[in-house]
Parts: structure tokens; C-alpha cells; sequence
């Protein structure tokens, strides 16, 4: 087996990578590799290609090596986000030290032009997330291992702890979970952070530390400092990482009931969701998971809203008065989609605010509003309130309505998917 440190240091003398802390053979304290080894061996499936996802970072760099010593079939694939000057040369000094151990290893670009609006740090995982996804789906893996540790489970606990979440948000990060076909596993979740790079000292391997990790800027970052400020007080990251494991058990008899509810009392009905009134007797926390999946569903959002906003929210519906929260807007037992927060124009057979797709008419897809549905005369059989058919697609030609399937109108079909129920299921 390759010296992963060697790649490194073969790549820094020519392009100023900055070589992370890694040590000589035996430094730091002893760290049995059987342990680790078992940790992949029991949360990834023999015989099958696994995808991993490597950034030249210490968990991810043992991550790689644990699974061949597992004796694990694996392909690699790094992200290049592009936002600091180093970042190319790091992805190569992967590639190099991939090639040296016999992987198959692609890197992927995050095109993300000269700005990233908003959350940075959200923006780039959900961007590494959606290219490592399409990488393992064009590889045929169906297993794709990412390297988090039980460290980066402890702080996302402070931050859920920070924006008052509820159960499900301070449950942490899931074990394993499918998106778009793709099995993700966090295999060294039971890991320590220092415990691999312990771990990675004793092989004589080395790493690459991301200068972004350091920066307090960073919601993550301010939380593993407040993490370390916890430690005299007994509050370890092993400690919230326990906790979080003792909240997901509880969290998966509630997603149980959630899901039996949603079944029970929600209909998806022209990408909207009407809730009967049954729902409102079901326990508040279940009647408050079923909404707030409801809107992350609208939305497309991957984090639940403020409990506080939340609450507001579930109200109003419940009450049956108008509010609004993440361009999803409550209205007579229904949720819809906001119009201002609506997706722009596409061409037919592309994507739609982010989970409509139109085929069958040649035009523009782009809401269908209130001069569309004018132009509708049969939208009133359907039984679906104007405001739910409004924020639906419309197959436009300049300012000439060609089709709007949700409407009953024209020569069109309109999906939306994944239904609000699979993604219940897959949670």
C-alpha cells in the first residue's frame, strides 16, 4: 500500500500545498485498527463497488484507507469547489496518491461562478453531495461512504441545539440514507476525529488540513470551538454524539407515526398537499414533523425550519389562516408553493422549480398565474383551489398559454417528483 503521505509531499514542493499534521510512524497515542476496520466492515456491504468520497482531509484520507484494508472493492471521487487557491493541486495530490494505490478516482468541479450566494458552507455540501451523487449513478455504485466522525455528529447537536430544533434536528446526521438511488453511509460516525488521525500517524500517513475549518466565520467552526471550551464541564463530542444516537432511537418510533399520519391525513394533489382535519388529533410533535416535512418537500429544503417558525406555521394551518415560511404558503387546509419563491423560466423537458418536469408541447415551462388560468375553462371541475393551480407549470410560447397540465389544459403532462410520500419513506 501506498504512502498517502508521499502524494502529498510529492505534489507541495511543486504547487505550495500546505501538508496537513500528519506525523511519523508511531506518533500520537495507539489506536487499534482492528476497531476501525470493523467499523466498515459492519456498516458497508461486502462484494459490492463502494464510492468514496475523499478530500484529501484526515477523516476522509482514512476513510480510504480503512476500507481497502477492509478488503473492500473501492472507486473515489474528489470535489474541487474552487474556493480557495489550493483547492485544484489538493484534488490532484488525491488523484496521484489514488492512481499509487490501484482506485479508480475521478475529480468533480463545482462550477459555481464568480459568487455563492447565502449559506457558503450549506451551498457547497449540498453542491459536493449532488456531483458525488451523479458520479456514483453514472459509475452504476450503488454505495457511496463519506468520512464524518463522531465529532462532526457532536457539532451538528450545538448547532441544532443553537437554532432551538426539535427532536428530529437534534437527532444528528443519519447513519445511511438513499437519495436519487444512491446508498449514503457514515461509517466512522462511532470515530473520533483525533482517534483517526492517531490512527493515520501510526501507518506514517499524512493529510491535508482545510484552512476553512479554522475559520470562525463558519457556523461549524464556531461550534467545535465552543465544543472544546465544553470539555471542563464533562461535555465531550463522545458524550452529544451518545446523546444524538439516544434521540435518533426515540426519533425513529416518531418518523414511524409521521409517516402512518401523512398516510392518514395528507394528499398530494397537483404538487400541493391538502391536510384533513384529522391531522390536528394526531400528537403535537407528529402533527409538527408532518408539516415541517411537508414544507422542506415544497421547498426543497434539507433543514427544518426554526421551531419557532415552525410552530407559527402548523398554526396557522391549523386555524385555517394564511402564513407563509420558506416560499411555501398555508391557506385552507392546504400548502402550497409561495409564487414569488417559484423557479424561472426552463425549456420543456428540464427540471421546474426544482422537481416539476413537462413533456409533450414545445415551449417555455414557467407558472402558470393568474392570466394562465384564465385562459383554463375547465381548471373549475377539478375541484383544486386557484391558488393551488396558479404556482402549477404552464407551457408558454411568448405570452400564449400552450399548455398547463395540472389545469386540464393543452397537449401536455407534468410530473412532480419525488412524490411528497417517497420521500417520507426514504427518511
Amino acid at each position: 500500500m501506498r504512502d498517502l503521505g508521499r502524494g502529498w509531499r510529492a505534489l507541495s514542493g511543486q504547487h505550495g500545498v500546505d501538508p496537513g499534521r500528519g506525523g511519523d510512524a508511531g506518533a500520537g497515542v495507539p489506536v487499534d485498527s482492528t476497531r476501525l476496520v470493523g467499523l466498515i466492515r459492519d456498516s458497508l456491504p461486502a462484494g459490492e463497488t463502494i464510492g468514496i468520497a475523499v478530500s484529501g482531509g484526515g477523516d476522509s484520507t482514512a476513510l480510504l484507507h480503512l476500507a481497502l484494508q477492509a478488503g473492500l472493492r473501492v472507486e473515489a471521487a474528489t470535489v474541487d469547489h474552487r474556493l480557495r487557491d489550493d483547492s485544484a493541486a489538493e484534488a490532484l495530490a488525491v488523484a496521484r496518491v489514488c492512481a499509487g494505490l490501484g482506485v479508480p478516482h475521478v475529480v468533480r468541479v463545482w462550477d459555481h461562478g464568480p459568487e455563492v450566494p447565502g449559506n457558503l458552507m450549506d451551498a457547497a455540501r449540498q453542491a459536493r453531495m449532488a456531483l458525488i451523487g451523479d458520479w456514483a449513478r453514472g459509475r452504476g455504485i450503488g454505495h457511496v461512504a463519506l468520512g464524518h466522525t463522531r465529532d462532526d455528529q457532536a457539532e451538528t447537536v450545538l448547532m441544532g441545539l443553537a437554532r432551538a430544533a426539535g427532536l428530529a434536528g437534534l437527532s444528528g446526521m443519519r447513519r445511511a440514507w438513499v437519495d436519487g438511488g444512491v446508498t449514503f453511509h457514515r461509517p466512522l460516525i462511532d470515530a473520533g476525529r483525533e482517534e483517526l488521525r492517531d490512527w493515520l500517524r501510526a501507518q506514517g500517513l499524512t493529510w491535508v488540513d482545510d484552512p476553512t475549518n479554522d475559520n470562525p466565520r463558519f457556523t461549524r467552526v464556531r461550534a467545535r470551538q465552543v465544543l472544546a471550551a465544553l470539555a471542563p464541564l464533562g461535555i465531550t463530542a463522545e458524550g452529544l454524539a451518545g446523546v444524538a444516537g439516544h434521540l435518533a432511537l426515540a426519533q425513529e418510533v416518531v418518523s414511524a407515526a409521521v409517516q402512518a399520519a401523512a398516510g392518514r391525513h395528507v394528499a398530494e394533489v397537483a404538487g400541493a398537499l391538502r391536510l384533513a382535519g384529522g391531522l390536528w388529533a394526531e400528537p403535537l410533535d407528529v402533527r409538527r414533523q408532518v408539516v415541517g416535512a411537508a414544507v422542506g418537500w415544497l421547498a426543497g429544503a434539507r433543514y427544518a425550519p426554526r421551531a419557532d417558525d415552525l410552530a407559527r406555521f402548523t398554526r396557522a394551518l391549523a386555524e385555517g389562516r394564511d402564513a407563509t415560511l420558506r416560499g411555501c404558503r398555508a391557506r385552507q387546509g392546504w400548502i402550497l408553493r409561495e409564487a414569488r419563491a417559484l423557479g424561472g423560466p426552463v425549456p420543456v423537458g428540464r427540471v421546474w422549480d426544482g422537481r416539476w418536469t413537462v413533456m409533450g408541447a414545445a415551449g417555455e415551462v414557467r407558472a402558470l398565474g393568474v392570466d394562465g388560468l384564465r385562459q383554463c375553462p375547465e381548471w373549475r371541475a377539478l375541484g383544486v383551489p386557484r391558488q393551488v393551480l396558479e404556482v402549477t407549470p404552464g407551457v408558454w410560447q411568448s405570452d400564449r398559454l400552450v399548455a398547463a397540465p395540472c389545469a386540464g389544459f393543452g397537449p401536455a403532462t407534468a410530473t412532480c417528483t419525488p412524490g411528497f410520500h417517497d420521500v417520507l419513506l426514504s427518511h
